[in-house]
């Protein structure tokens, strides 16, 4: 996303300092650790359904080539064995190892491990999905962990969080930038530079980016703890990628397409994810997790398969003359018919997964959203806003933030990277849903850098649900530079004038727990008070309930 400016219950099981990532399992230490032995990043699962689970790791071998073996268990010591196979693997795919585990049991937890050359890993731990009644699920929502900004500290207490059994990655959940890009001072003073030391753009670079992620102790509890759900959004290739380009590449950084699809191989080597289904191609990931007769939650893909170039302001000057000139520049350029979000073949998988979830009598469907769907114009300051932000004619981005009242002066949103650049997009989803019966969405939301509590309606005023967002694991909030107080001041007006939003808040990084229960659903806002070092405790931002009502959703 591009940045206009910048960019109380806790559970008794949370409150200490790093612990287990999950208790029971001997093979583990006491604290996250860092890279070592044959196994240095760890294990992974993913993408589970009712009687598989795909299972992760590396080898950090100087062989070209190796095999090895791997089992599943129903208990954390690896004594009751209930499948064991052989893995190979190659510098080919870098040396990790990904195995689709068949015939398990619905709803079930496992353990498993690796073994090479003499070496076990840690014991991972990881879930089929329920088949049948399901009293509940536990989701950990994560977005946006970029390695230079700060500790996964959100991390580790995802690994710890007795309530998860499923974490949900909405993207971004690494950054391409170089040592002088997004986050490289933050990163030089903490000691968290990235690697290689420079912005990414071949195989080879997006594989090294990859490993060192997962190379971090808190990145390695959370996988071993929890099974992933991974969408991608923009910055596991590019900042702000479309069908033909990205806002980050450019001409003399070569091939736009060679460089994506480096990254979506990467991707695919080293996160936990399900390869592609025959007949389909890397970029055409989204899914549907039946989750038992409690939920279903259908993930989409907005970036590289239909997404229409991105629209700025500062490409189209004159948007911003008059009220008038706004009001075309949002019918006429933004709002166009035709800018597309979502893909035919995505929008046909999102209307058979609803009308399944429907027919099924499901009681919520979740949506799997990387950006922003609720409607945010950005805050209109007043003189005393601006003298409590300290924005004076001195400041070396006085213009910039001229131009960014004068947006708000005229109703415009905050961002066009998100849904409100795609109104017609964003219109065609919402009809396509209410075609399917599925007016009572719960859609999960990232890359934004702040929490979020929405609610959502169609341009003719139908409810279609609510909008949960999901913070920054590392990454700072949009309103940052203003301080605590100014950022503050800046969520409060963004609440206060968009009738969509109910609440926000841009000061805290963590995660959001949401408890999916039969008739309602527990939402807990979960932060910790620091990312700068691994030195932290919980931090409760905020509960709420959502309660089903006549056929869609409204909080509590």
């Amino acid at each position: 996303m591009r940045h206009p400016i910048s960019r109380r219950r806790v559970l008794a099981g949370l409150a200490g300092a790093a612990t287990l990532p999950f208790t029971g399992c001997a093979s583990n230490a006491d604290k996250p650790r860092g890279p070592e032995g044959v196994f240095a990043h760890g294990v992974a699962s993913g993408d589970p359904d009712q009687h598989s689970v795909v299972l992760w790791t590396h080898l950090s071998t100087p062989e070209s080539a190796a095999s090895g073996r791997w089992l599943v268990a129903r208990d954390p010591e690896c004594r009751d064995v209930v499948k064991r196979g052989d893995f190979s693997t190659s510098v080919a795919r870098d040396m990790t190892v990904k195995v689709l585990v068949d015939g398990l049991s619905a709803g079930q937890r496992y353990y498993y491990r690796f073994e090479y050359a003499g070496e076990q890993s840690l014991v991972g731990r990881t879930l089929t999905l329920a088949d049948g009644y399901l009293e509940r699920l536990g989701i950990a929502v994560a977005s946006c962990s970029n390695y230079p900004f700060g500790y996964f500290n959100a991390y580790e207490m995802i690994a710890r969080d007795p309530e998860v059994d499923i974490v949900l990655h909405l993207g971004d959940y690494l950054y391409e930038y170089g040592p002088d890009g997004y986050g490289g001072e933050t990163g030089k003073l903490l000691g968290r530079p990235h690697q290689p030391p420079r912005e990414i753009l071949t195989l080879d670079d997006y594989r090294e980016r990859h490993a060192q992620y997962k190379g971090d102790p808190q990145s390695r509890a959370m996988h071993a703890a929890h099974p992933l759900i991974a969408l991608w959004d923009d910055h596991e290739s590019a900042n702000n990628p479309w069908t033909d380009g990205a806002q980050n590449h450019q001409p003399e950084e070569g091939d736009w397409g060679a460089r994506r699809s480096a990254s979506l191989q990467a991707y695919y080597e080293w996160m936990p994810v399900r390869e592609p289904q025959p007949g389909m191609r890397r970029d055409q990931r989204w899914g549907h997790y039946r989750c038992g007769d409690l939920a279903s939650l259908v993930t989409l893909e907005t970036r590289h398969t239909a997404r229409a170039r991105q629209i700025e302001y500062h490409e189209h000057p004159d948007a911003l003359a008059s009220p008038e000139a706004a009001q075309a520049f949002m019918r006429d350029v933004v709002g166009a018919p035709g800018r597309r979000m979502l893909s035919d073949e995505m929008e046909a998988f999102l209307d058979t997964s609803l009308r399944e979830s429907v027919s099924a009598g499901r009681p919520w469907r979740l949506i799997g959203n990387q950006i922003p769907m609720a409607r945010t114009h950005t805050p209109r300051l007043a003189d005393s806003d601006v003298a409590a932000l300290g924005i004076t004619e001195d400041n070396p981005r006085y213009a910039d933030y001229q131009r960014f009242r004068r947006v708000g002066e005229l109703g415009l949103p905050l961002y066009l990277d998100p849904w409100d650049g795609y109104p017609w997009a964003r219109e065609r989803f919402y009809a396509g849903c209410r075609a399917a019966g599925a007016s009572d969405l719960l859609v999960l939301t990232g890359d934004s850098h702040s929490f979020w509590q929405n609610q959502l309606f169609s341009a003719e005023g139908v409810a279609m649900g609510v909008e949960l967002g999901t913070t920054g694991i590392t990454s700072p909030a949009d309103f940052a530079d203003f301080g605590p107080a100014g950022a503050a001041l800046m969520d409060g007006l963004l609440a206060q004038q968009n009738p969509e939003i109910l609440w926000t808040e841009g000061v805290t990084h963590g995660y959001i727990r949401l408890v999916l229960e039969r008739e309602a659903a527990e939402v807990e806002y979960v932060g910790v008070s620091n990312i700068a070092t691994r030195d932290f405790h919980p931090v409760s931002v905020r509960r709420t309930r959502v309660l089903r009502r006549d056929g869609t959703l409204a909080f509590a």
